[in-house]
């Protein structure tokens, strides 16, 4: 049985790289005492095999194995084209 990996949403916001995007994931989370909705945002550094993902574009990531010093991610599918 294979091991459910871990998956986000985000925005490319970088694509200059060979084969390799930024893409910023946005996060809701409340604030542990006071209650109020936080935005947290983080932003991976992701395989992008043949450079279909361009600037602007939503993207899902999934984690995979190390391939760089800093790339764990990879683009597994493109959700929405940038205009």
């Amino acid at each position: 049985m294979k091991k459910q990996r871990r998956a986000f949403v985000g925005r490319v916001i970088s694509g200059k790289m060979e084969k390799t995007a930024v893409v910023e994931v946005e996060r809701l989370t409340r604030h542990r005492v006071y209650g109020k909705t936080m935005r947290s945002v983080k932003r991976y550094m992701v395989h992008n095999e043949g450079n279909q993902g361009k600037e602007g574009d939503l993207v899902k990531i999934e984690e995979t194995r190390p391939l760089s010093k800093e790339k764990r991610w990879t683009i597994v599918e493109i959700l929405e084209r940038a205009r």
